[in-house]
């Protein structure tokens, strides 16, 4: 399989893989997470170049996880926001937050955690069964091939 051809494989993590499976992408979905909406923003905060930076927003945009919108007009400026297929990608992103938390421990605190938008408390996600509210975990559920 080439990487090249991930977005038409029928396979679903591949596809998913054709979008997010580099660290900038995945970097630059979370500082949109976290409220970032301008390139500067994204460059100060990733440390990443402006040639990949652009190349990664362009990419989010024409797959529609990002959408952008002017807020100045000399010299142009642009605003990157989620748009509702990238707000989906939101449990993705705190299920990983989770995992890494959980699995990967640092000495440092976390610089990001899971709050609940109600009340500000820390939540712990968790996946269950839309049809029982069964959780699901390696335990409890198992990927198969069709």
């Amino acid at each position: 399989m080439k990487w090249s051809d991930l977005d038409q494989d029928p396979c679903p993590v591949a596809r998913a893989m054709s979008v997010v499976g580099d660290r900038w992408t995945l970097l630059i979905l979370r500082e949109a997470f976290l409220g970032t909406l301008r390139f500067d923003g994204f460059q100060d905060r990733l440390g990443i170049t402006r040639h990949l930076l652009a190349e990664r927003l362009k990419k989010l945009e024409a797959l529609g996880l990002m959408h952008r919108t002017p807020y100045q007009e000399r010299p142009l400026r642009h605003e990157y926001r989620l748009t509702p297929t990238g707000r989906a990608f939101g449990p993705v992103m705190l299920l990983l937050v989770d995992w890494a938390t959980e699995n990967l421990p640092s000495d440092l605190p976390p610089p990001v955690r899971v709050v609940s938008l109600e009340d500000g408390r820390e939540v712990d996600p968790v996946v269950v069964d839309r049809a029982t509210g069964t959780p699901l975990t390696y335990e409890t559920m198992r990927l198969r091939r069709t």
